[in-house]
């Protein structure tokens, strides 16, 4: 990739301090802080609300800062589990050990803010957004509104705090609950004057209301007169009413459900066309992040073609067809190790597209630059620069 070119890194996420949400939340809640605790197992697990958190498992905090990491291990186990020769304590040697804990599978960069800039130096990045790990995983389990606020308006603060000295090369994105959406609007709102540059939700909302329904509308709102975008990034989903085809005896399968962790988002996103949302806030800005883009091709293809062809596009409460608006007002970010988006381009715009690393997470390889390389190679020039960085910049309104 040329020297100039400025390649900014749209999804990278921070390991928080385990005692984030015991420093930042307001005195009345901090009784019930995130925190991390050690089991009778000796493992750390995640404790929510004073209780235990079901959906994060044993082993799996001591991994969250582990890109990269047991990849060889891994095709080593593989190789004997297809001889038939795989055993038992075979499959503990790529779990984290109890003294592998949170702190210590911290990769570099993901804890200190100059860390991660000499990070940046390192791969050529000039700027990067930053999202959470820890983050990702409470909203699932949490079903109390108020408490869920204030989790977010702790983040956020913290979030801002540590990218403050980055010279605007670190760039926090703040994290809003739709459980209560005016109080959501009205913390975008502070995180924005605090100095967050947007705000993600998660795909599914504890009400079970659709994204695009018109009670959020608070949110949507605000966002349009921040003039910045909402992004819609993956997290853990609720058992209860979790979007993903789960079998009862297949928990095992760690590669099946990881395959299929974007649809959430991808369902959230198609609420809000369903609901007419692009209509009623003509200026907002939706992002979707960390679930691949390649899909996005047969996405549009099949909504325009449902909206004009159909009878159900009576349903549809928008004047123009999918694919207009999202030529027009969205961004997606495409995986490094994904090859079909040069053509996606030239077909959707060259303007809609983002790339993004999820360093320092275990479920993406760690050679995102020596894919991005290749995703890259057969784009225009104009292309090209959009997605390393220049599309992100004009999404953000970076300067």
């Amino acid at each position: 990739m040329p020297a100039e070119t400025m390649i900014i890194d749209a999804d990278e996420h921070i390991l928080e301090p385990p005692d984030l949400w015991e420093t930042y939340l307001e005195p009345r809640f901090r009784e019930r802080a995130l925190r991390i605790r050690v089991g009778e197992d000796d493992y750390e697990y995640l404790e929510i609300d004073r209780k235990r958190s079901r959906l994060t498992r044993s082993r799996f905090l001591g991994d969250l800062g582990g890109m990269g990491r047991d990849v060889e291990m891994a095709r080593k186990i593989r190789d004997k589990a297809m001889r038939g020769e795989l055993r038992p304590a075979d499959m503990l040697r790529i779990r984290p050990r109890p003294d592998q804990t949170y702190m210590k599978g911290a990769a570099f960069g993901t804890m200190d803010m100059k860390e991660r800039l000499e990070l940046l130096d390192r791969e050529g990045l000039a700027k990067a957004l930053v999202y959470p790990t820890l983050g990702l995983l409470w909203e699932a389990e949490l079903f109390d509104a108020e408490l869920s606020q204030a989790y977010c308006r702790a983040y956020n603060r913290w979030v801002a705090d540590f990218c403050r000295d980055s010279e605007g090369r670190l760039l926090a994105v703040a994290h809003l609950s739709l459980g209560d959406p005016a109080a959501a609007a009205e913390e975008l709102e502070r995180a924005v004057a605090g100095g967050c540059r947007g705000a993600f939700v998660s795909p599914f909302t504890i009400t079970r209301k659709p994204h695009g329904h018109p009670d959020h509308d608070p949110v949507f709102a605000a966002a349009q007169a921040l003039d910045v975008p909402l992004a819609i990034h993956p997290t853990f989903e609720p058992i209860e009413f979790s979007v993903h085809h789960r079998y009862d005896n297949f928990g095992w399968a760690a590669w099946y459900s990881n395959l299929f962790a974007w649809q959430g988002a991808q369902q959230a996103f198609a609420t809000l066309f369903q609901f007419g949302v692009f209509d009623r806030f003509p200026k907002l800005r939706i992002v979707v992040l960390e679930s691949g883009a390649g899909w996005i091709g047969h996405f549009l293809d099949r909504a325009d073609a449902i909206y004009e062809g159909t009878s159900l596009g009576a349903t549809v409460q928008l004047r123009e067809k999918p694919s207009y608006y999202f030529r027009e007002r969205c961004f997606i970010s495409a995986d490094p190790d994904e090859h079909l988006i040069a053509p996606l381009m030239e077909m959707l715009g060259e303007d809609r597209f983002f790339w993004a690393s999820d360093y320092p997470h275990p479920d993406h390889p760690g050679n995102y630059l020596e894919e991005l390389r290749r995703m890259t190679a057969p784009m225009t020039e104009t292309g090209r620069r959009g997605i390393l960085g220049e599309n992100v910049a004009r999404a953000y309104r970076l300067p």
